[in-house]
C-alpha cells in the first residue's frame, strides 16, 4: 500500500517545497521507497534535487510530469507517449526517485480544458508504479488548479504548510473547505493530515498573534514542531542535497520531528 501526500497552500512562499523535499527524503533515508512528484510549474522540487543542466537533458530525453498530465500534447520525437517510468528520474536522493516539473504546467488548464478525466490523469499515470514506492510525495503550485486537483484526486493526505503572516494563514479555512468540496465532486475521500507552521522568523507583523489564532483555530490540527527560516535550508536546495546532508544540527532536527510528525498523523510506523 502506498500513502500518497500533496502539500498544498494558495499562498506562496509558506515552505511548502521544503517540507516536501526533505520529507521524502527523509522517508527515503529511513528506508520507505519513495517518490517524489514536482507539480509546481516553478520546478523549484525539482531544482532542490538536481541541476539545471541534468534536468534540460533529462526532460528532452525523458519527459517529465508534463508528458504524464498531456499538456501540450507531449511525446517523444519519435512520437511515442512517455509515461511514468520514462520520465522518473531514479534515485535523486537515498531510497527516492523523482518525477520532475516542466513550465509548460503555466498552460495545462487551457491545454486540458475540454479533456475527459482531467482531474485523474496523474492517477492513471502513476497506477503501473504505485506498488514500487511505500511513500508518495506531491509539491503542489500554490493555487487549485488541474496539477493541485490531479494531486488531490490521487492522495491518501495532505498537510498545509502556513508562514506565520497575516495573509499566509487568512485563506487556510477557505483551503480547507475546497479541498473538502473538492473531494466530494472527486468522490475521492483524503484526510487532512494537519498544518505545518513554517519559516517563523522571517519577518512578519503580528507573528506571535497569527500563531496563537491558527492554534486556537484549528487546534490539534496543528502540528507540535515549528520550522525556523535558516539560510541553510536555501542552500541545501541550491546544492540538490536534503538538508540532513547539511552541517546545521537544529534545521535537521526540525526537518526529522516534522517529518516524524506527519507519519505519525497518517499511521505510517517507521
Amino acid at each position: 500500500m502506498s500513502y500518497i501526500l500533496a502539500c498544498v497552500n494558495l499562498k506562496g512562499g509558506v515552505g511548502k517545497t521544503a517540507i516536501a523535499v526533505n520529507f521524502a527524503a527523509y522517508c527515503g533515508q529511513i528506508g520507505l521507497r519513495t517518490l517524489l512528484v514536482d507539480l509546481d510549474p516553478q520546478t523549484n522540487a525539482t531544482f532542490s534535487c538536481m541541476g539545471v543542466e541534468e534536468w534540460e537533458k533529462h526532460a528532452a530525453e525523458k519527459g517529465t510530469v508534463a508528458d504524464l498530465l498531456g499538456a501540450r500534447s507531449h511525446s517523444s520525437a519519435g512520437g511515442v507517449k512517455r509515461d511514468v517510468h520514462s520520465v522518473t528520474k531514479k534515485d535523486v536522493f537515498k531510497n527516492m526517485d523523482l518525477v520532475p516539473s516542466h513550465l509548460d504546467l503555466f498552460t495545462v488548464d487551457l491545454d486540458l480544458a475540454s479533456a475527459i478525466g482531467r482531474e485523474v490523469k496523474l492517477r492513471r499515470a502513476l497506477q503501473p508504479v504505485l506498488n514500487e514506492y511505500q511513500m508518495i510525495v506531491c509539491d503542489c503550485p500554490p493555487n487549485l488548479t488541474i496539477p493541485t486537483q490531479n494531486a488531490l484526486a490521487m492522495s491518501s493526505h495532505y498537510v498545509v504548510p502556513v508562514s506565520p503572516d497575516y495573509l499566509s494563514s487568512l485563506g487556510v479555512g477557505l483551503l480547507l473547505s475546497r479541498i473538502d468540496k473538492i473531494s466530494e465532486e472527486l468522490q475521492h475521500e483524503i484526510k487532512h493530515a494537519g498544518i505545518i507552521i513554517s519559516r517563523v522568523g522571517r519577518r512578519a507583523i503580528h507573528r506571535e498573534e497569527t500563531v496563537a489564532a491558527l492554534r486556537a483555530t484549528f487546534g490539534d490540527k496543528v502540528f507540535t514542531t515549528e520550522i525556523k527560516e535558516r539560510v541553510d535550508v536555501a542552500a541545501s536546495a541550491e546544492a540538490h542535497r536534503p538538508i540532513f546532508e547539511v552541517n546545521n544540527g537544529d534545521a535537521s532536527a526540525e526537518f526529522r520531528q516534522v517529518s516524524r510528525e506527519i507519519l505519525e498523523r497518517i499511521g505510517v510506523k517507521a
